[in-house]
């Protein structure tokens, strides 16, 4: 278990370290929201375009591995808006919301720095496929139930999500990736040193800024009313994707090889993407989703945990 907790451990101590800094030290958070459109803007595009740039295009299209993700994702998103709507007879705006927090991991900020010590071969191409699945499939499906819940026009969403899509500089990193790669292309070097030092940034200051945006979050006794979106998140999505890579293999898709059906896993098991607070203050709804990130990030720490420690004495057979 000790080897377990060196990979999980520095990842958290990195977050307490933000979360320190923050609230007794020399930043606040205005900084983190600096720091953030610099990871956003910057690194991770970079990272992106470096993990795909450099790989077979062959090895990054895993039509497979995107199946299972995307089938599993939309499984949960499924089963947490008719529970929310069905047994606690929420509203379908609240009820989309907590479908939103079982469903879109924090990849880029918590996942690809977790992959990068647990499975580096294969952390730069499950970041770059986990990102195709939520940033053109899960978010804007999860946006457009918004709008509707909210009594906006779905059509408005759906074309405003296209135009921010165009300039997204994620999406634009993955594309100029996708293209080096299937036309393979070989860079210059100066390039690919400077890519590569915008890229090395992405680890560590993405797990500072989730620490600081912590600080100052309510909690006000509203643990039970989240938990079923901390559960949902933490177990019930890694359930899915593994459902979804068993109904991929039962179908005779082209098998998912072992390192990266544990990825997938891992992805599925992170906490919530770090906006999710931000995009439910558009609509309303910040209260308990502020919570909700609060406490599914902290309980991952054991979740993730644990779920390293079942794959190192039970790994993932095809």
């Amino acid at each position: 278990m000790i080897d377990i907790l060196a990979i999980t451990a520095p990842i958290y101590l990195v977050v307490l370290t933000g979360f320190l800094m923050t609230r007794f030290g020399p930043f606040g958070k205005v900084e983190m929201r600096t720091f953030g459109k610099f990871v956003v803007n910057l690194a991770l595009p970079a990272l992106l375009f470096k993990a795909l740039s450099e790989r077979q295009f062959a090895e990054i299209i895993n039509v497979s591995y995107l199946l299972a993700y995307a089938v599993g994702s939309l499984l949960v998103m499924g089963t947490g808006y008719f529970w929310s709507r069905r047994i606690a007879r929420l509203s379908p705006l609240t009820s989309t919301f907590y479908a939103m927090g079982m469903t879109c991991s924090n990849s880029g900020f918590v996942g690809y720095p977790i992959l990068l010590l647990a499975l580096p071969s294969v952390a730069g191409v499950a970041l770059a496929l986990n990102m195709i699945v939520e940033n053109l499939l899960v978010i804007p499906v999860l946006l457009i139930m918004a709008e509707r819940g909210g009594g906006g026009s779905a059509w408005a969403t759906l074309r405003k999500l296209m135009r921010r899509l165009a300039a997204n500089p994620l999406i634009l990193g993955m594309l100029a990736g996708l293209a080096v790669s299937l036309l393979e292309l070989r860079l210059p070097k100066v390039i690919v040193q400077t890519v590569g030092m915008f890229a090395a940034a992405s680890g560590a200051l993405s797990l500072f800024v989730i620490g600081g945006t912590l600080v100052g979050l309510p909690v006000g006794g509203m643990g039970r009313q989240v938990a079923p979106i901390v559960v949902g998140k933490l177990i019930v999505h890694p359930l899915c994707v593994l459902l979804a890579i068993m109904l991929v293999s039962a179908l005779g898709l082209a098998p998912i090889d072992p390192t990266l059906r544990t990825a997938a896993l891992l992805m599925a098991a992170l906490p919530m993407m770090g906006i999710y607070a931000t995009l439910a203050q558009q609509y309303g709804q910040e209260d308990f989703c502020a919570v909700a990130q609060l406490l599914t990030t902290l309980t991952s720490f054991l979740t993730l945990s644990s779920l390293l420690w079942l794959f190192r004495i039970s790994p993932i057979s095809g």
